[in-house]
Order: structure tokens, then C-alpha cells, then sequence
């Protein structure tokens, strides 16, 4: 169904506010958001009604809210349990937007990258030359940054410049954990530590006792012993007893947070309990090279 951009951007600002507040929304309401008249919102909403496109709520709390043959005119899937896709802008969220579709645009250029981003929400504060960043995505944790150069409020869709695009992929952690897991014991020396280290081209390692995990130490924690004059420290000594875990069975995108959170470069990776490995940032970055 064809519709003139008038009732085209009414359907579009109705949809957008009853998700926001979840109720009837006036026409008066409507005419704010679009900078139209009042008489000339309420003249198309009979036109609507008529295609049943909306509905009237009688009532002091009534109004209109659009059917669900709405949302297939307007292009916008219906989804019960919906996942937030958030844009901010200069670094400040734009508050009850949510992504619903990003078309690539530029696809075949050789310098540029430009997509459309169609939105449920208002985007009316956004400008161009303003700087968003788009996401994460649910699924593959698509994360979009560029700059606007242009808005469609007929369809309710951003024009971006695609600086930045980041995404990773739909696997678990535990398919980035390398199968040889090196190990060191309580007693070994800083300096045992570092051969092995530097023989399985490591920065860091668990140290073990009867398959329990009792610290790590890494190239960091040796260098300290060293600088304090301690050549002849044992493991056990210097290493790190706050031992940051991740389930193996947990997606990738977590194990990175954690990494970041803790400003660290290694995660003891666990199967029922059990240390199965470590992925390092090394590991992800490996993992994630397709070039």
C-alpha cells in the first residue's frame, strides 16, 4: 500500500510514541512531534482509520494507535519480546530509539560506506554532521560509528557515513581455547617460569596442584620480582591469586568485557567447574583475523 509522505510520517510518529508509552496518543500529541497543524493530523487519522491503518480509543485517556497492518505498511517488523539496538549521538543515548533496520547503501565502492539506518523512535534531534554510534546488535554484536548526512522523517531513517564497523562473531569461548594448556607448579623459579613461558611463546600461565587452580603468573609478575631484586623467587611468590574465570559455554563478547573490566590480557576458561584452558586477547585477536 502507497501512502503520501504526510501519512506516512503520521504512521511513523504514532508507532513511535505508543512504544514509548505504551498507550493511546493524541493527535494534538502527534501534531507536536511532526511540526504540523492539529486540524491536518486529525483530517488524515480519519483517512487512516478508514484504511485501517489505526484505531480510535474513546476516552479521557484515549486517542489513536496503529494496527498491525501498520507496521507492514511502514516497513517495521512487529516483535513481542524485542531486543534494544541503541544509537547515541556525541556520546549521549538517544533516549526510547531503537534500530530495526540497517540497509548497506555503498556497497560496491571503493572509498565510501554509507548506509541507511531505519529507526522506531524520534530522530528528530539528530542532525547532520552529528557523530552516532549504532549498537551492539543482539546476536553478532554489530557495533556501526559515523556521521549523519542526512534524515528521512517521511520513513523515520538516519543517513550515515560508515566510519567504524565492528562485529563479532556467534561462537563461545571455548572454541578459542588453545587445545595444549601449559601449566607451572608452586615451587618452580621465576626463571623455570620464563622458559617455559618463552618456549610455548606465552605471556602467561595457570599454576596448578592436583588440577586445581591456585594463581597465574605472567611475564608482568616476573618482571616485578626481578625489578625488586628477588632473581630467585619461587611461583609461588609472585603469583596473581585473583583468578578471573569465564565459562566456556558463554559467548565471546563476554569474555572481551571481562578482559577490559579487569584490565587484563587472560581468562581462566572453565567446563563444569573445571579448567579446560585460558583464552588470551592474542587467542581473540587470532581468531577474529579473516583478512
Amino acid at each position: 500500500m502507497e501512502l503520501p509522505p504526510i501519512q506516512r510520517e503520521i504512521l511513523a510518529a504514532l508507532i513511535n510514541m505508543v512504544r514509548q508509552k505504551n498507550e493511546a496518543v493524541r493527535g494534538e500529541e502527534i501534531a507536536r512531534i511532526i511540526n504540523r497543524n492539529p486540524g491536518t493530523v486529525r483530517n488524515q487519522m480519519q483517512t487512516l482509520k478508514v484504511l485501517q491503518l489505526v484505531e480510535g480509543i474513546p476516552g479521557p485517556k484515549g486517542g489513536y494507535i496503529p494496527t498491525g497492518k501498520a507496521y507492514e505498511v511502514i516497513g517495521i517488523e512487529k516483535i513481542d519480546e524485542e531486543a534494544m539496538v541503541r544509537i547515541h549521538r556525541d556520546g549521549s543515548e538517544i533516549e526510547g530509539a531503537t534500530v530495526s533496520e540497517i540497509s548497506f547503501t555503498t556497497i560496491r565502492h571503493p572509498y565510501l560506506c554509507y548506509a541507511s539506518i531505519k529507526v522506531i523512535g524520534n530522530i528528530r534531534s539528530i542532525n547532520t554532521g552529528d557523530k552516532i554510534t549504532i549498537g551492539p546488535t543482539p546476536v553478532n554484536k554489530l557495533m556501526i560509528r559515523g556521521e549523519v548526512y542526512g534524515r528521512n522523517d517521511v520513513d523515520n531513517v538516519i543517513l550515515c557515513s560508515i566510519v567504524e564497523m565492528i562485529s563479532l562473531p556467534k561462537r563461545l569461548v571455548k572454541e578459542y581455547v588453545p587445545k595444549k594448556m601449559v601449566s607451572l607448579t608452586l615451587d618452580s623459579t621465576i626463571q623455570e617460569a620464563a622458559r617455559v613461558l618463552i618456549k610455548h611463546n606465552i605471556h602467561g600461565a595457570p599454576v596448578m596442584e592436583n588440577d586445581e587452580i591456585l594463581g597465574i603468573v605472567s611475564f608482568t609478575d616476573i618482571g616485578r620480582a626481578i625489578s625488586r631484586g628477588e632473581p630467585n623467587a619461587l611461583v609461588e611468590d609472585i603469583m596473581s591469586k585473583d583468578v578471573i574465570t569465564i565459562d566456556g559455554e558463554r559467548p565471546l563478547n563476554e569474555a572481551i568485557k571481562a578482559m577490559n573490566e579487569h584490565k587484563i590480557g587472560r581468562l581462566i576458561v572453565t567446563e563444569k567447574g573445571k579448567m579446560m584452558g585460558i583464552i588470551t586477547r592474542t587467542d581473540v585477536l587470532s581468531g577474529l583475523a579473516v583478512y
